[in-house]
């Protein structure tokens, strides 16, 4: 099955040069559906142009983002060498709130780009 997300350019880059191969999301309804072997196109929302195809190798889900920052590697995850040291789940507030996260869980998309 082939799932369609959009990125921010930076994480969208991130995933396209292979640096970032774990993708954090909700796990809501849309990535219940998601399932080891579908394959995701990653979009750049600033210009959607650029996609990248990528295969789903692993699902870690967790009951929200501070169990999953204290399990996944982090720069798998995104953040690099230099600002790793200040990482915190709270960043993922910017875009799922604690309640939604208690709501669904989260989910690390483990990703290998096609």
């Amino acid at each position: 099955m082939r799932h369609e997300m959009t990125l921010f350019p930076k994480p969208y880059a991130s995933i396209a040069s292979g640096q970032k191969t774990i993708e954090l999301r909700l796990y809501d309804e849309k990535r219940q559906s998601i399932h080891i072997g579908d394959h995701i196109r990653f979009t750049n929302t600033e210009d959607a142009s650029q996609t990248t195809l990528c295969e789903v190798i692993q699902l870690h889900v967790f009951k929200d983002f501070r169990e999953l920052y204290e399990k996944l590697p982090l720069l798998q995850c995104g953040y690099t060498p230099h600002d790793v040291e200040n990482a915190h789940p709270d960043d993922m507030l910017t875009y799922y709130s604690k309640e939604k996260q208690a709501q669904y869980g989260v989910v690390g998309i483990e990703l290998k780009r096609i």
